[in-house]
């Protein structure tokens, strides 16, 4: 069978493409090769993410740049009404990038599938949208391998965070793989949540468990840290040393004064619903973790372990007695400038040195 140079490439050589922006590219660089007047391409397809519905890429035949469009799922707060998913940002901007008819087709079986859309530098003849159509169909098959790869690694993202998903993508899916590194950790909690869980309905608990992780894990995450995991409704984070111990220890503080704000703002919206405020305690520690595979032969977790690992836990502990919201370890301390309040040296269960704790100034 002769194929053309485009179909051949799709048979051949597409699935290796990095990613659907690059497959989109490329693809429009063969059809342009192979004699097709295109002017630009549009890619959507939808994506398994907890915040975004679609993607959107878009290609500009003149200089060969992609740019990409999200559709958000429409229940997220921010998501305008010209952000949701609805599958139309690339007939848009392929009808603002030239005149003439868009070229749409669908890719594989299913009415609700990826498109792909092109607009030309004039109106395809009916043989080359025929050869359009030809591509579509051609190209199910290498969308479909850089789907599945898309689809784990938004999986992988969203359970285990972006750094700990690309570990386990590049490693061996066995346990004793991993590594010793140096981290600023975070831990954090909330205060009277027995209490809260005990005295209202499991979707007003639930709702309140969603408020306080999408302030403290999105503080951590603006701040260039990374939740290991959500325990009940406590979190464990790091904050890798990568160039310096101290901007490590920064961005932690940083994160959590970030949060305390946050956290602060929630509480007044609660109390003007008649809801009760959500107390919390964090504590942050320097110390080096195992991070990597851990768990029984078939069923792995990954995650960091380690006394450092211990102390952050204990020392969170001492927020209620100490009646203090974030606690900071000597260890950290000592590798910043910020301004912080001396509580002195304390007892941590389980540990065997006393520990000099110190806490964030009064907002």
């Amino acid at each position: 069978m002769q194929l053309s140079s485009t179909l051949s490439w799709l048979v051949d050589a597409a699935a290796e493409t990095a990613g659907a922006n690059r497959l989109l590219a490329d693809l429009g660089s063969h059809l342009i090769t192979d004699g097709l007047p295109l002017a630009g391409g549009a890619l959507t397809l939808e994506v398994p993410h907890p915040l975004i519905a679609r993607r959107t890429w878009l290609w500009r035949a003149e200089n060969g740049e992609v740019i990409e469009a999200l559709g958000f799922a429409p229940e997220q707060p921010f998501a305008m009404p010209d952000m949701v998913g609805s599958g139309d940002a690339g007939r848009r901007w392929l009808g603002a990038l030239a005149p003439g008819p868009i070229h749409e087709d669908t890719i594989g079986t299913r009415p609700d599938g990826p498109t792909l859309g092109w607009i030309g530098t004039r109106t395809f003849t009916p043989a080359e949208a025929n050869r359009l159509r030809e591509a579509a169909r051609f190209m199910a098959a290498p969308l479909a391998a850089l789907a599945a790869r898309a689809t784990l690694t938004a999986a992988l993202e969203a359970y285990l965070g972006r750094r700990s998903a690309a570990r386990v993508l590049a490693a061996p899916l066995r346990r004793n793989t991993g590594e010793t590194i140096r981290a600023a950790l975070l831990f954090a909690d909330l205060r009277g949540f027995t209490a809260l869980s005990e005295s209202h309905p499991p979707a007003e608990v639930i709702a309140a468990l969603d408020a306080w992780f999408d302030r403290i894990a999105g503080a951590i995450h603006a701040f260039g840290g990374e939740v290991l995991k959500f325990i009940g409704d406590g979190l464990l984070a790091i904050f890798p040393v990568t160039t310096s111990a101290r901007s490590a220890c920064e961005a932690a503080l940083r994160a959590v004064s970030a949060a305390r704000v946050g956290m602060a703002h929630l509480d007044t919206e609660r109390r003007s619903r008649g809801l009760p405020p959500l107390a919390f305690g964090a504590a942050l520690h320097l110390g080096e973790v195992h991070w990597g595979n851990i768990g029984a032969a078939d069923r792995l977790d990954f995650t960091a372990i380690g006394a450092a690992v211990n102390l952050v836990s204990r020392l969170e502990g001492l927020c209620k007695p100490l009646e203090k919201t974030v606690l900071v370890s000597g260890a950290v301390a000592a590798e910043t400038e910020m301004p912080l309040v001396a509580l002195g040296t304390h007892e941590l269960r389980g540990i065997v040195r006393p520990c000099a704790v110190f806490t964030l100034p009064e907002p």
